[in-house]
C-alpha cells in the first residue's frame, strides 16, 4: 500500500509480473500527442492551412489548437506566413540529423569536390512550405555567404533551387502553390511559368538577382525512389558563370546522378 507522500505509479510503465519482470503493454494513444501530430499531418498534406482550417480539422476547442499551434512554432517545428501555416525548419534539421539528406545522400564531401571541379560556390538546399532553406555551402564568396547566411529562408520561385523543385512537382501539387502567389509575386510567376517546360526536359533551373550581378543555375537531388528530397546551386557573378551555363548544367546532373545511386547510409560520427 503506497503512503500517501509516496509518488504513484505511471500509468504508462510496464506491469510488474509475478517473477519480478515487466510485462509488455501495448502503446497508448495520448489526446495531446495525437492532437500535435494530427497538426503536424495536416500541414505536410495542407500546406499552407490556416488557423480556422487546423481547428475544424482536428474537431477540438479554438483555444487548445492556439495553444499547441504557438509552441509548435515557438520550437521551429511550423512557421506561420500570410497566416497560413507550413513545417518549420525544425522537421528539416532532423532529416539532415537522420542522414537522409547531407550525412546519407549528400555529404559535406561531396560539395567539395563539386566545388572544386565547378570552381563556383555550392549550396545544398531543401524545401520547407513554399521556402527553400539552405542548410550547407560550400566555397561561398563575400556576398553569396553573407546573403545566404543572412537570409536562410528563400521563396521557390525566387530562387534556381526553388524552380527545379517546383518544376519536379506534379501538375496538380504546382496548381495548388500557385494559386497560393500574392500580387507582388505575380511577375516571378510569369517567369517560371515561360521557363517550366524547359526546367522539365533539361531538369536544369536558372535565376539572376542583384540587379543581374548574380546568376544561380540549379537542380534537384533525387533519392533512389527518383523523388526530389533537395536541391543544389552554383552561385556566383553573372560575367564568370552564366557564359558557362550549359557546361555547368552537364557538371550538376552528372554529380546528382551519381548521388542519387547510393544507398542510403547512418549519420556520419560526430
Amino acid at each position: 500500500m503506497l503512503r500517501s507522500n509516496e509518488p504513484k505509479p505511471d500509468a504508462t510503465e510496464t506491469a510488474p509480473t509475478r517473477n519480478g519482470g515487466h510485462a509488455a503493454r501495448e502503446p497508448q494513444p495520448h489526446r495531446t500527442v495525437d492532437r500535435v501530430t494530427q497538426i503536424l499531418e495536416e500541414v505536410v498534406y495542407h500546406p499552407g492551412m490556416t488557423f480556422a482550417e487546423l481547428a475544424r480539422a482536428l474537431e477540438a476547442p479554438k483555444s487548445s489548437v492556439y495553444g499547441f499551434i504557438q509552441g509548435l512554432l515557438a520550437k521551429g517545428w511550423l512557421y506561420e506566413e500570410d497566416h497560413r501555416f507550413f513545417l518549420g525548419p525544425a522537421v528539416y534539421g532532423l532529416t539532415i540529423a537522420s542522414g537522409h539528406i547531407r550525412a546519407g545522400l549528400v555529404s559535406h564531401a561531396d560539395l567539395l569536390a563539386l566545388h572544386e571541379e565547378t570552381g563556383a560556390p555550392v549550396f545544398l538546399g531543401v524545401q520547407a512550405g513554399d521556402n527553400l532553406f539552405y542548410i550547407d555551402e560550400v566555397g561561398g564568396d563575400a556576398i553569396s555567404g553573407i546573403e545566404a547566411r543572412s537570409n536562410i529562408r528563400r521563396t521557390l520561385i525566387g530562387t534556381a533551387s526553388g524552380k527545379a523543385l517546383l518544376a519536379a512537382r506534379s501538375d496538380a501539387e504546382l496548381r495548388t502553390y500557385l494559386r497560393r502567389r500574392n500580387a507582388e509575386e505575380a511577375a516571378a510567376v510569369d517567369v517560371f511559368l515561360g521557363q517550366l517546360e524547359e526546367i522539365r526536359r533539361t531538369r536544369i533551373a536558372t535565376n539572376v538577382r542583384l540587379s543581374g550581378t548574380r546568376f544561380a543555375i540549379g537542380t534537384t537531388v533525387r533519392n533512389r525512389s527518383g523523388e526530389a528530397v533537395a536541391a543544389i546551386t552554383l552561385v556566383g557573378r553573372t560575367p564568370d558563370l552564366q557564359p558557362r551555363a550549359k557546361e555547368l548544367g552537364e557538371l550538376l546532373l552528372r554529380h546528382v546522378d551519381a548521388w542519387a545511386k547510393r544507398s542510403l547510409k547512418p549519420r556520419e560520427a560526430i
